[in-house]
């Protein structure tokens, strides 16, 4: 498979993690987001995340499925 790669433009000084996926299409509500955390291994920056409040800036990048990648760009 290959991977896909989303950029996610920052429209403020930060996003939150469960905003981004939402954003990316990962997930329709913010409530799926402990969930989802739950049930896949999310990495930010290469290091496992599972605070839904996660705050993201620009040039981070989150690493979502073996299929998906996020870049937060300003």
């Amino acid at each position: 498979m290959r991977l896909m790669e989303q950029t996610i433009k920052l429209r403020r000084e930060y996003i939150t993690l469960t905003q981004a996926l939402k954003e990316a299409g990962c997930i329709g509500t913010g409530g799926q987001a402990k969930w989802f955390l739950q049930e896949h291994p999310v990495k930010v920056n290469g290091q496992l995340e599972q605070r839904r409040g996660k705050k993201l800036h620009a040039g981070d990048r989150v690493t979502v499925t073996a299929e998906l990648s996020l870049n937060i760009s300003s």
